[in-house]
């Protein structure tokens, strides 16, 4: 089926496994694909979950290896999603912890890491 999707149905399918993962693991997914405004250098996170007092932040890469996806998270990007994620944590008056996580998915694995950016 991954063969014959575009980039981005793969990107939107990658997203929704990982929602699940989390989902199987406790979490409420609060929001997918959180947009910022053009004033803040415009980002885009992909998935926002909470479990009891944790926010967390997450990028999903699907890569065919873990050392690309790690790659594909550029310090450029970082900081943007940084910067989304306070946006996000002031507009809701978040007073919770909160971390940022990545969830890898490569054709023979997923691999959650918590605290990855």
């Amino acid at each position: 089926m991954i063969n014959t999707m575009n980039s981005y149905n793969i990107g939107v399918f990658s997203e929704l496994i990982a929602c699940a993962y989390l989902i199987l693991h406790g979490f409420r997914i609060v929001k997918r694909r959180y947009i910022t405004g053009r004033l803040t250098n415009r980002a885009e996170i992909d998935i926002i979950a909470k479990k009891k007092d944790l926010l967390i932040f997450v990028e999903v890469k699907r890569r065919s290896n873990t050392t690309e996806a790690f790659n594909a998270i550029t310090s450029a990007q970082i900081k943007r999603l940084r910067t989304a994620a306070e946006t996000y944590i002031l507009q809701k008056n978040w007073r919770g912890n909160a971390r940022f996580d990545a969830i890898i998915i490569t054709p023979k694995k997923l691999q959650w890491i918590k605290g990855a950016i």
